[in-house]
């Protein structure tokens, strides 16, 4: 569904700020429709240098000069790239058109887009809701905030392809035109506030998802989740919601042992819980959306079934690692802010060990004092944060602290009892110790299995 499929850059002078995956997609696809382009990155270096200038594309490096932005007659911002900098904003004073890679490369779609949002839960549900529709027989590309960029999908893109898009707060402040026909809110709480000034501006930013949509399109909701009902409001879409938790008339909810879309006139089995292989309530409900978003395109339940039963959820997102000395350690290091710690915290019983910490981004930390102390839990405190977390819950538990992963999940192990856990649940951001959430994730893999070879061959010794 293009909004804009007569938008051209033919001829334009554009500047693609950010060279990282979304902007190198954008870099790449503005140059083969003809613009000419300038890749500008604070970076002295980038390992695509080579490729990036055989395909034509003028490399800016090592800071942003005031004239490649307001000599330009298009800026697009890679998602990670803040639009308040002071190049970008001589640009707009001076008349520059600014947007992101998203609303730049939905100008250019031909298939309609499902495109999902959320605190936390915008991946598993994503990849879930792109393997029922493909389950159902429909083509589909995934991609977005995970997977490919945007960008790097639309010479693909088919009027029969449905465009399954993850979407982040930090892409969607920049939309202008994209319109989603079917945007999905997950959840919402306080996170990226080292970027948004307000949580009132990374609400509006959410919001942002909606505000193209007419009364054609979806707006899939969490009714468990008041906040996303208000996010939403003023849309012009109509609604479906979704719920673990609540009782709406007509919406996916669970039922007994089973998903259903309840209407007014009865109810349509979609998913069996039992079918559902994923640690912790919160995905369920990861799941009910992927499943409201396949009712809506119109996939029969037993394709959604088998989506279900061959997912075992992402990597970093409470996932299983090893287990031995009868302590079981679980990754979920996607877990970046207070509100998902807490998530992931909730998925366990009594004995359990957290290791957290890193850059703090914001909110409460001591909404982890009740569930942390109902589970008689040990926390590990890593990177910047560590101050913060042993100020904030050492009143309730024991607080230890470790200078890196290794030494982190070695104190983990010391401390846990068998019949114990250890989760990574940092609720922090990554970018203290590591290049992001996965190398964090990875990382503690990585020692854990190492503690566990070290442990073998003590015990067969």
């Amino acid at each position: 569904m293009s909004a804009t499929s007569s938008f051209s850059v033919r001829g334009m002078r554009v500047t693609v700020v950010g060279a990282a995956r979304s902007g190198i997609a954008a870099a790449e696809l503005l140059v083969r429709r003809g613009a000419t382009v300038t890749l500008s990155d604070v970076r002295e270096q980038i390992e695509q240098a080579d490729e990036l200038r055989a395909a034509g594309v003028r490399l800016e490096l090592g800071g942003h000069a005031d004239t490649t932005f307001t000599g330009a007659d298009l800026i697009v911002l890679s998602p990670g790239v803040s639009p308040g900098q002071p190049a970008i904003t001589a640009a707009q004073r001076a008349g520059v058109p600014v947007i992101g890679e998203l609303e730049l490369a939905s100008r250019w779609l031909r298939g309609r887009v499902v495109a999902i949002t959320g605190t936390k839960g915008k991946s598993t549900t994503t990849t879930l809701a792109g393997r029922m529709l493909e389950a159902g027989g429909h083509r589909v590309l995934v991609g977005g905030n995970i997977g490919r960029a945007l960008s790097a999908q639309v010479d693909q893109s088919t009027s029969d392809t449905i465009h399954v898009v993850e979407a982040s707060s930090f892409q969607l402040e920049t939309v202008e035109t994209f319109r989603p026909w079917i945007a999905v809110l997950l959840n919402f709480s306080a996170d990226h506030l080292d970027r948004h000034a307000t949580i009132q501006a990374y609400a509006e930013a959410k919001s942002r998802i909606f505000s193209s949509q007419d009364a054609n399109d979806w707006a899939v909701l969490n009714a468990d989740d008041v906040e996303t009902i208000s996010i939403a409001e003023g849309g012009r879409a109509r609604r479906l919601l979704f719920s673990l938790a609540g009782d709406p008339s007509a919406g996916v909810v669970l039922a007994g042992d089973t998903i259903v879309r309840r209407t007014r006139t009865g109810e349509e089995p979609l998913v069996p819980v039992s079918s559902i292989r994923l640690l912790g309530r919160h995905l369920t409900a990861d799941v009910l959306a992927a499943a409201a978003v396949s009712s809506l395109v119109g996939i029969a339940a037993d394709a959604m079934t088998r989506a279900v039963e061959g997912f075992t959820g992402l990597e970093h997102a409470l996932e299983p690692v090893a287990e031995f000395g009868g302590v079981r350690f679980v990754n979920d290091s996607k877990a970046t802010n207070v509100d998902a710690a807490r998530r992931a915290i909730d998925c366990f019983d009594n004995g359990l060990v957290v290791v957290m910490g890193g850059r703090f981004k914001g909110g409460d930390l001591h909404d982890l004092l009740e569930p942390l102390a109902a589970r008689r839990a040990t926390v590990v405190a890593i990177g910047e944060a560590r101050p913060l977390i042993r100020e904030a819950l050492g009143s309730v538990c024991v607080v230890h602290e470790a200078a890196d992963m290794s030494a982190a999940v070695r104190t983990a192990f010391a401390s846990a009892s068998p019949g114990d856990t250890v989760v990574l649940a940092p609720a922090c951001a990554s970018f203290d110790m590591f290049r992001d959430y996965a190398e964090r994730g990875r990382v503690f893999k990585q020692e854990v299995r190492r503690l566990g070879e070290e442990w073998n061959v003590t015990r067969e010794q």
